[in-house]
């Protein structure tokens, strides 16, 4: 039975072949089809991902890195001063999402914007982003982590006690999170990424780390005693960065905690419920009013000097330096100040 069985297969394949009938196959990679702008787009719940090896495109980006794969084009460990990013390439792949890119390519479904990643490197400024939020008019969908292509998230520390919110504070805006610790403590990246900024700064941040994720966000983390990832680095979620500290502007051992988008702060507890150390959704909606605090602070403030004051007093108060003040009114150090007198701070 077992022979007629397999000469009947025979027989029934060499028809089809003789009729020009094939089976359908699905190529790895090819470039996104030409449709008019009538078309629907394809609806991810709909995409069938079976035959598409996840766990091999996975271990092409890990192991053989995404900085290798660009190696001819940018080079992570060199200090750049690249400022233009197209603002509309944000997703990083893997994803389900679509996003608008000058050149995409489709891997089974998958819109691998991978260039885009690195298309705008410094690893001297926190924000090198030319973004403005007054113009922001639109909203946007951030996949935070997809445990489907292997990519989790982690909390940044092991206990997450918050000392002091973001928001306005002593003059000023605190653009993080503060969050107890001891010294010593490990410092984790909450999602997968690579770091971009490894650096110290005596008057804020101390020793910190500024790590650009896949997801299209960026984070930092100040006031650490020790700093262990390098610039270049790609990080997993939950691999530690530095140890916790007290360098920088800090009167005690804290984690200074941000997330930025396009180099502007986002709140960080509308994404992460610190109380019970989880995230609270794994995805993230940005919107024009995520950076309504950024254009309260880039409105002009001014002061009105006192009797005993003087340009040190005035910066400390407002949490600015001097030399900014000298810029923003045009003075020099050694100017006079008149009681009364009408300073720009900011």
């Amino acid at each position: 039975m077992t022979f007629y069985r397999n000469l009947l297969v025979l027989i029934i394949i060499m028809c089809m072949g003789s009729s020009g009938i094939h089976a359908q196959t699905f190529p790895k990679i090819i470039k996104k089809p030409k449709t008019d702008s009538q078309s629907q787009p394809l609806n991810p719940v709909q995409r069938d991902l079976r035959l598409f090896d996840s766990k091999t495109y996975l271990q092409n980006l890990t192991k053989e890195t995404d900085s290798l794969l660009f190696k001819d084009f940018i080079n992570l460990k060199r200090r750049l001063s690249i400022v233009s990013e197209d603002t509309l390439s944000l997703i990083w792949a893997p994803t389900n999402q679509l996003v608008q890119v000058s050149e995409k390519i489709l891997i089974d479904s998958i819109w691998v914007t991978a260039f885009e990643y690195y298309s705008s490197w410094d690893s001297r400024k926190i924000n090198i982003y030319d973004f403005n939020p007054k113009e922001f008019k639109d909203t946007v969908y951030v996949k935070l982590y997809d445990p489907f292509f292997g990519t989790e998230y982690k909390m940044p520390l092991d206990q997450t006690h918050i000392t002091s919110e973001f928001g306005f504070r002593r003059f000023r805006w605190h653009h993080g999170t503060d969050l107890r610790l001891r010294t010593g403590d490990p410092i984790y990246s909450v999602f997968d990424g690579i770091v971009r900024v490894r650096s110290f700064d005596r008057n804020g941040y101390g020793y910190y780390i500024v790590v650009r994720h896949k997801n299209g966000l960026e984070t930092l983390y100040g006031h650490m005693s020790k700093l262990i990832a390098e610039v270049g680095q790609e990080v997993k979620a939950g691999d530690i960065i530095g140890l916790g500290g007290s360098t920088g502007r800090s009167t005690g051992p804290h984690l200074h905690f941000e997330v930025r988008y396009q180099g502007l702060s986002i709140n960080p507890t509308e994404m992460f419920d610190f109380n019970v150390g989880r995230l609270k959704s794994d995805v993230y909606r940005i919107t024009a009013s995520s950076f309504d605090h950024v254009i309260q602070t880039q409105e002009a403030v001014y002061h009105r000097v006192r009797s005993g004051e003087n340009l040190s007093t005035i910066a400390r108060r407002y949490g600015v330096r001097v030399s900014t003040l000298t810029r923003l009114n045009n003075i020099s150090t050694n100017s006079i100040l008149r009681v009364g007198q009408r300073l720009r701070v900011r």
